[in-house]
């Protein structure tokens, strides 16, 4: 066994927290620790559930026989933090105050920082990073503009594996994500499109909270003076429409789940509704890559679809169909933030990306 330094990498999602160890490149421990309704109901919110979190990683890895003092580098999934540039950060105190107010929002990402630090403080000489938190912000100031000075277009998507997936495709052809213009499109529980210039996403729809295609669980963009009559109409409360938009909207909504490989097997049995909002998907994601072309002024060396919905053959058939004129069309389905994170660890060991200081 090499006796280089370990990589921790910590992922905290809503029901669960992931965890690996890589080595020279290589994982050699995952786990995913999953939590339960009755355990996190003592909780009152997600940050107080750091140390019952941060007990069950350290538990989990003595389990398994990983010794903290092995540990040199932890990455944390970023949480939602101000915006921040691409890159790789150091987790201090100030993002720590940042995330644990949830200045953006409150995520089960916001426990990524706080996790990694809080482990790192008890190993000498260890560090704790996040890496491409869903607020990495490159917008070129024009794509900031919304249409009223009282309000500004934002950064949130997913930048950790489109990022990572960009890189992939770079190193597929021996050249540096740098230098090339894509366009990379997420497709999970929420859509975005990129539009990846040189190594910096210039565009994306906001995919928390409505811009862009729908998807699954969200309704992306919406008619503005309807949402507007909803708001007023006093059939619904902020909370419900807030859920239209996000987790209740898109293909739950429309067919009453959020299951896109149901909804196939749905379209392929001849069920007309399945095979209507599955065209309409399709087409809104197609219409998106087509306005990221636009972006790029037409030059770009290739589409990348990632996510779950990904694998599915039927769906990437259609959007070919639509977007292979633009550009050679490349598929890297699912998702894999814990070797995206780990990714990120090995090029700044390796002195190709910088450690960043979190603003102040």
């Amino acid at each position: 066994m090499s006796n280089s330094p370990k990589i921790l990498v910590i992922n905290p999602g809503s029901t669960s927290t992931k965890i690996a160890v890589f080595q020279d490149e290589t994982c050699i421990m995952e786990n995913n620790i999953r939590h339960y309704l009755d355990e996190l109901v003592h909780y009152p919110t997600i940050i107080s559930q750091y140390e019952f979190r941060k007990d069950l990683i350290e538990g989990t890895l003595e389990m398994e026989g990983i010794s903290l003092q092995d540990i040199k580098i932890i990455m944390g999934r970023g949480g939602l933090t101000y915006p921040l540039e691409s890159g790789v950060y150091e987790v201090d105190d100030r993002m720590l105050t940042h995330v644990r107010k949830g200045v953006l929002g409150q995520h089960a990402s916001n426990l990524g920082p706080v996790l990694a630090h809080s482990i790192a403080k008890e190993i000498p000489g260890a560090k704790a990073y996040i890496a491409d938190p869903v607020v990495t912000d490159e917008l070129e100031p024009v794509a900031r503009v919304s249409g009223h000075p009282r309000f500004e277009r934002r950064s949130i998507f997913h930048a950790l594996n489109q990022k990572a997936v960009a890189r992939m495709f770079a190193n597929s052809l021996s050249e540096k994500y740098e230098n090339l213009n894509l366009i990379v499109i997420h497709m999970g529980g929420g859509v975005s499109v990129g539009a990846h210039c040189k190594g910096r996403v210039v565009d994306v729809n906001n995919a928390l909270d409505g811009e862009g295609p729908f998807s699954p669980e969200r309704s992306g963009t919406l008619p503005v003076g309807q949402i507007v009559e909803a708001c007023f109409c006093g059939n619904f409360t902020e909370e419900e429409i807030r859920h239209m938009i996000t987790g209740e909207g898109g293909m739950v909504a429309y067919m009453k789940t959020n299951s896109m490989l149901d909804i196939v097997k749905l379209s392929e049995n001849g069920d007309e509704k399945a095979v209507f909002y599955l065209e309409a998907f399709t087409y809104q994601v197609s219409k998106a890559i087509g306005e990221m072309a636009t972006v790029l002024k037409g030059q770009v060396d290739a589409i990348l679809f990632t996510g779950g919905i990904a694998y599915n053959e039927t769906l990437i058939a259609k959007l070919k169909e639509r977007v292979a004129f633009i550009a050679p069309v490349t598929i890297f389905a699912g998702e894999d933030e814990m070797a995206a994170l780990a990714m990120n660890a090995f090029l700044m060991q390796k002195g190709e990306l910088k450690p960043l200081k979190y603003p102040h």
